[in-house]
């Protein structure tokens, strides 16, 4: 089984650097995509109030014969149960939903600027967290004001940042934020979605070099970003390709072709954080 590094999040919390995405992946056709995944050797698991699957994950955890312990159960919170109490009270739904004592990640799905009240969602998380629900506390697509918002009202960094990011849209400046403030950037949508990134010409020359597909060239490139990809595949060959990353290197002329990939309107659907909202 390939030996995956491993990342530790500003509050000790120690993940692997690949997980895997779930959206998608519900009943029992869910159940068992993600029991080969497990098999398959990943341990992160990313979930959401919203994708309307914390059973079907419960159920391959409980399953699985890898221990609860060896494994990171992530959730998020959806924008509707943004105000505080009803905040605490998802997160406990979401748990018997999944059938779990805790949560290894947690994260607010979307600030939903508008409704101002992603703050009072963060200090619920934070209440969370002290009372032994959630291991970890983070954020997904919350943009650098966002962030310094949440951090100078609560005094409390995320571990985790989660947002669109693969080669068409590279997320260069939210990226060294993060960094600077000590958050780790993962991934969604890393093979890109409904755009053409996995026939893109430049990626399969590198691809070709190293005798490696197109979505193993972009994961590897997500890795030495320091992102931490959330690849999804029902197919367990793809499953295992997707983590059969840590036997190259790309070079420093290979990223900087891949970076120059990137565009300002290089998401693949409309959603910036600092309008798009979701509930």
């Amino acid at each position: 089984m390939t030996t995956i590094p491993q990342i530790t999040l500003n509050d000790g919390l120690v993940l692997p650097a690949i997980g895997f995405g779930t959206y998608k992946l519900n009943g029992a056709s869910g159940i068992n995509t993600l029991l080969s995944a497990i098999d398959t050797g990943y341990r992160l698991l990313d979930s959401a109030f919203n994708y309307e699957n914390e059973g079907a994950l419960g159920a391959a955890v409980r399953r699985s014969s890898v221990p609860r312990e060896e494994l990171i159960i992530t959730s998020k919170l959806p924008g509707r149960h943004h105000q505080y109490k009803e905040a605490l009270v998802t997160i406990q739904e979401s748990l018997f939903r999944a059938g779990l004592d805790y949560f290894d990640l947690y994260l607010i799905h979307w600030p939903n600027p508008s409704k101002d009240l992603y703050v009072e969602a963060w200090q619920a998380l934070i209440d969370a967290k002290r009372w032994g629900l959630i291991r970890s506390i983070g954020v997904s697509n919350f943009l650098p004001g966002h962030l310094d918002r949440i951090i100078k009202e609560t005094g409390v960094v995320p571990s985790i940042n989660q947002v669109e990011l693969h080669p068409y849209f590279s997320q260069e400046e939210q990226r060294a934020y993060d960094n600077e403030h000590g958050i780790v950037t993962e991934s969604w949508s890393p093979l890109g979605r409904a755009n053409t990134l996995l026939q893109d010409p430049a990626i399969r020359k590198i691809a070709d070099a190293h005798d490696k597909s197109i979505p193993q060239i972009i994961l590897r490139w997500h890795i030495q970003l320091g992102a931490l990809p959330l690849p999804k595949s029902s197919s367990p060959k793809r499953q295992l390709d997707n983590l059969s990353l840590f036997d190259f290197t790309l070079s420093a002329e290979e990223m900087q072709t891949i970076n120059a990939l990137s565009k300002p309107d290089g998401r693949t659907h409309d959603q910036d954080p600092a309008r798009y909202e979701e509930f």
